[in-house]
This record gives C-alpha cells, sequence and structure tokens, in this order.
C-alpha cells in the first residue's frame, strides 16, 4: 500500500496523492474464470515478487511500481498504510470464510499461523465459531494467536519431512489426531467442521481431510507445491521391435518377471 505518484490519462477512479492497497496478483482478465469473476483461480495469474509464472511479474521492494488502475483499490481516511497492506491477506481470508459458509457454533481448525492463517482464525471467531484451533510448527506463532484472541486453543505441530508415500499419511494422521485431542472448555475438539489450509504443504493438505468431520469442509487458501511427476518412462520395461515379434511380446506382457528376474509392467512394441 502506498501513495500515487501518478495515473495514466485513462484513469478516472484514481488521481496522484490518493492512498491505495495493490492486488498484487495480475489475472489474465480473459480466461474462462475471469469472465466470470472467479479471477483467483486464472490458470495465467501473476505474483509481483514471484517466480512461479514466467516472464515474471516486477516485484514489489521498489520506491515506485507501474500498477494497473483496476487492481489499486483506495483507501479511506481513517486507514492506515499499515493496514492496507494486511487487506490482501485479509480478502483471502474472507473469501475462504465465504466458501465456506459455516453456521454459527461451528469448530474450525485452521494449519499455519502466518499471516493469511492468522486472518482465517481471527475471521473465524468474529463470525461466531464455538472453537477454533490452530496448528503451526513455530510454537511462537500459535502463542501470539491464543494469546491475542485469535484462536481457542493451539496445536503444535511436529517439524518432521517424512518421505515415503505411508510415512506422509502416517504424520497426516498423527497431526489430525493432534488436533481432534485438544481439549477446549474441558471437551475434545474431535473433528472439526471446517479446517482452513494455509501452508500449501502436502501432508498438511492430508492432514485437513483426516480433521474434517463427515459432510466438512477442507479449504487450501494456499496453492501448495506442485507434487513431483515420477518419471513415467519407468513402467515401460521391455521392448520388441518388428511384427515378427509380436507373440514374444505378449508372451512377455504374460509373465511377472523376466527370465533376468527383471519386474515386468509394460511391453511395447516398436513397429518402426
Amino acid at each position: 500500500s502506498g501513495p500515487v505518484p501518478a495515473v495514466g490519462s485513462a484513469v478516472q477512479d484514481l488521481a496522484a496523492g490518493d492512498r491505495v492497497a495493490l492486488e498484487v496478483g495480475l489475472p489474465c482478465e480473459s480466461c474462462e474464470y475471469c469472465d466470470i469473476g472467479r479471477y483467483n483461480i486464472c490458470r495465467g495469474m501473476k505474483f509481483r515478487s514471484s517466480a512461479k509464472a514466467f516472464p515474471h511479474a516486477q516485484g514489489t521492494l521498489q520506491e515506485r511500481v507501474n500498477h494497473p488502475a483496476r487492481w489499486c483499490h483506495k483507501l479511506p481516511p481513517a486507514l492506515s498504510l499499515d493496514l492496507g497492506a494486511v487487506l490482501e491477506p485479509l480478502s483471502v481470508a474472507m473469501h475462504a470464510r465465504d466458501r465456506a459458509n459455516l453456521p454459527e457454533g461451528s469448530t474450525v481448525l485452521v494449519l499455519g499461523a502466518g499471516a493469511v492463517g492468522l486472518l482465517a482464525a481471527a475471521i473465524s471467531k468474529a463470525a461466531n465459531a464455538k472453537t477454533v484451533v490452530i496448528a503451526d510448527i513455530q510454537k511462537d506463532r500459535i502463542d501470539f494467536a491464543v494469546q491475542n484472541g485469535f484462536a481457542d486453543a493451539s496445536v503444535l505441530v511436529p517439524m518432521e519431512r517424512p518421505q515415503t508415500i505411508e510415512d506422509k499419511l502416517a504424520y497426516a494422521q498423527r497431526v489430525a489426531d493432534m488436533v481432534k485431542n485438544t481439549i477446549v472448555n474441558g471437551e475434545a475438539v474431535g473433528e472439526v467442521h471446517a479446517v482452513y489450509e494455509c501452508t500449501g504443504v502436502e501432508t498438511c493438505v492430508q492432514a485437513s481431510i483426516y480433521a474434517t468431520k463427515p459432510g466438512g469442509k477442507a479449504i487450501a487458501l494456499l496453492a501448495n507445491r506442485p507434487a513431483a511427476m515420477p518419471d513415467l518412462s519407468l513402467l515401460v520395461t521391455h521392448h520388441f521391435k518388428g511384427i515378427d515379434n509380436i507373440p514374444k511380446a505378449f508372451s512377455m506382457a504374460g509373465q511377472v518377471k523376466d527370465e533376468e528376474g527383471k519386474l515386468v509392467l509394460k511391453v511395447v512394441v516398436d513397429m518402426e
């Protein structure tokens, strides 16, 4: 957020000197999602200061930035620039709240106590959730949330990095169980009505599913890192050349292992 130093000739709603907050995600404004107002899931979205998309959008660690007027939001006089800088993560949290559409008295889990997670917890409290639990690997963050009324209880998540699928699922289940067993007002929290997943970490996404009641809602507020695609070429274990070798190929496909003990998965006949 900051003051506008100058505007283009076609800009009518802003003037030099206006204080604005930037919406730093720049959608393509022409896809099917942008056309219906759901530009937040535009596949062509570029965020300033992020290298996720290429070519990159300019970052904001500079004195001036040239930003489309449509994504500059004028601040009311009573709102400080500091609070204006919080509007973007606040809007993310509020959008998640609207998508969840929870009734009063719901139980809520927030995974991740960064800015978005803390705001999601605070909004849940303001919306009269019965219980809000916040979880993170950083004790200071969850203590801050509870001490300042953002959440009713906290869970310190063990800082582990499981590698195998089995270990990741077991870790996610353990985190979910820690939440369910958390005592608030003399009662265990149990499964929750909604989880706001604010980390983008694979195991936390899975934990959010484990922690949610049947019919509940697990909402991801941050895009998780794409899973690494395994080398699919490893599935093709055996090759045969020419039409004359088709009988051999079919024979091999019916085996579990070849004569050398190599696993048979996919057999390919090269006709060229």
